[in-house]
């Protein structure tokens, strides 16, 4: 498996896409390039700028935390919820593996989630319905009206 994508949800579902990835280096970039051209086709009012860098960020923590002693894979999710865009990040890791940390100035590492705290409406880290660990954020505002797509 490189990776799967989902371009067509099923009628009524809050879900916009889907993405199964590799716990690879590879599929960060692949990540970025899917996520930014799959949520370009419902117009977001919110920043894709901000949302590719926050995936980007909990893409890479998933590929370097998210390990287990079972081979798994990443799997991406985005979906309007009304106004807001709400992204999942899903790896086979444990749950209290997920935690903010506070680096020092000259620490090469510790600031993704740090990003998605400073730039998320919100955020939040639990157990993952396919097993394993789910990290989420949320941007209000992604489209102006609910009644559009």
């Amino acid at each position: 498996m490189a990776f799967v994508i989902d371009r067509i949800p099923c009628d009524g579902s809050p879900r916009l896409g889907s993405m199964v990835l590799e716990p690879t280096r590879e599929s960060v970039p692949r990540a970025r390039h899917w996520f930014r051209k799959l949520i370009d086709l419902y117009r977001p009012a919110c920043s894709v700028d901000d949302c590719v860098l926050l995936i980007s960020e909990l893409v890479t923590n998933a590929i370097l935390y998210g390990r287990s002693d079972e081979e798994g894979a990443v799997r991406v999710e985005w979906f309007r919820e009304g106004p807001s865009l709400r992204v999942e990040v899903h790896n086979p890791g444990l749950p209290a593996n997920v935690s903010l940390r506070h680096p020092d100035t000259d620490d090469a590492h510790g600031r993704g989630l740090l990003l998605v705290d400073a730039i998320a409406t919100s955020w939040n880290c639990g157990p993952s319905r396919f097993g394993g660990t789910v990290v989420s954020f949320e941007l209000a505002d992604a489209w102006p009206s609910c009644g559009t797509a």
